[in-house]
């Protein structure tokens, strides 16, 4: 093992960016290094429970039980909330790393702090991915074309200025976007299977040690209905889940068919009695142990989140996705383009076409051996003892 050092992991006060590092974290502080992780308090008893020690700060973005329409609706939204609250942080971040400095940063694709910190610490960095990473080519076929008004518009130059009038500030002389998306070292939390134009990512700076999920034990225990014959669990993530009108049309798609169990996952802006009265075979809760319940089910209804879609592999459940926001589009289309779910958009989302893909979904045999097969690929990447190990990688080759 590498000699005890002192690595610093920053993150963002939401669970599709927190709960992907946990495994990876708890795993390091098992083989005797001392992590630190800087974190809103929202998420510091989660963190403490990894065995690593909470650096708090106060953050400015939306949380988690916040009305998802506090994000915006376009692009500069949401960048510009995350620059904002960026701004503020670091000064915070700097007081409480004062004289007690890493030895290496670990940190979240959204903790633009971490990286200045890592420049004026002279420590390596590495990302953590939760979601997927730019292949060569993808400015030109993805970002810029996406940018492109944005950046036409007083609004968005006014953001590219001020990004780049901070990172100047601070001693870093990157553009903005290669600052955010592109990092001199990455561990992909994340399969393979996850990452479109995988065979064009550069695997000198990414390593894809797929999904680091540990037992979830502590989220609780859920037990399948003895006489269940199909279950399914219905959830959109932590985020974008006010959706009485979706949860709705789910009921009248499984609520009367035989044999099936229904979970319904809600979240917190949406109270159960909007559904109105619901069938004894449905269960409508606000928050479950997903990962418990998937290792169960039979189908998997989910907006397609990088933590659901491979949650779904890696317990080889048939999938409908039905994103809603950001990366999501994209994993549902890499999910049907494995064979393994197919898309339904929020406004087609009804009764009809939930049931007519879901029959069709559990009955194929083509689904649940393709399923299978990215099930064991997925075994092979090595997950968080690859993730610990690459990384204790990092911090000899600093020694040497």
């Amino acid at each position: 093992m590498t000699s005890r050092s002192h690595i610093a992991m920053f993150s963002v006060a939401a669970h599709g960016h927190v709960n992907p590092s946990l495994e990876v974290i708890r795993e390091l502080v098992a083989r005797g290094h001392r992590v630190t992780y800087a974190i809103p308090p929202l998420f510091e008893e989660k963190v403490a429970e990894t065995g690593a020690e909470p650096r708090l700060w106060n953050s400015t973005l939306p949380g988690p039980d916040d009305d998802p329409s506090a994000w915006g609706s376009e692009l500069l939204d949401h960048v510009e909330l995350f620059l904002a609250d960026a701004m503020q942080a670091l000064p915070q971040l700097v007081e409480a790393y004062d004289g007690d400095e890493p030895d290496l940063v670990l940190h979240d694709i959204t903790a633009y702090p971490a990286r200045v910190l890592a420049h004026r610490w002279g420590v390596p960095a590495i990302s953590l991915s939760p979601n997927l990473v730019a292949w060569e080519g993808y400015e030109e076929e993805v970002a810029e074309p996406m940018w492109a008004e944005p950046r036409s518009t007083e609004r968005g130059q006014a953001y590219y200025a001020r990004f780049q009038r901070w990172l100047e500030e601070n001693g870093v002389r990157l553009h903005p976007d290669a600052f955010v998306g592109r990092p001199d070292r990455s561990l992909v939390l994340i399969p393979r299977a996850l990452q479109p134009h995988a065979d064009r990512v550069d695997e000198r700076v990414y390593t894809f040690v797929g999904a680091c999920q540990g037992d979830r034990g502590a989220q609780g225990e859920w037990q399948r209905p003895a006489a269940a014959e199909q279950v399914v669990l219905v959830s959109l993530g932590s985020a974008f889940t006010k959706r009485p009108d979706f949860y709705r049309e789910c009921v009248k798609a499984f609520g009367d068919l035989p044999g099936w169990h229904l979970v319904l996952q809600v979240g917190s802006h949406v109270d159960p009695a909007e559904l109105g009265a619901v069938p004894d075979n449905v269960e409508v809760r606000s928050w479950v142990p997903q990962l418990a319940i998937l290792k169960q089910a039979d189908l998997f209804v989910t907006h397609a989140g990088a933590g659901g879609s491979q949650e779904g592999l890696a317990t080889a459940t048939p999938m409908i996705a039905v994103p809603q926001a950001v990366d999501q589009f994209g994993n549902a289309d890499m999910l049907c383009g494995l064979g393994v779910a197919r898309r339904i958009d929020t406004e087609d989302a009804t009764a009809e076409a939930l049931r007519e893909a879901a029959l069709a979904l559990v009955d194929d045999p083509e689904v649940a051996r393709r399923l299978k097969e990215v099930q064991a690929d997925m075994a092979q990447e090595g997950g968080t003892r690859r993730a610990a190990d690459l990384i204790e990688a990092e911090l000899a080759a600093r020694r040497a």
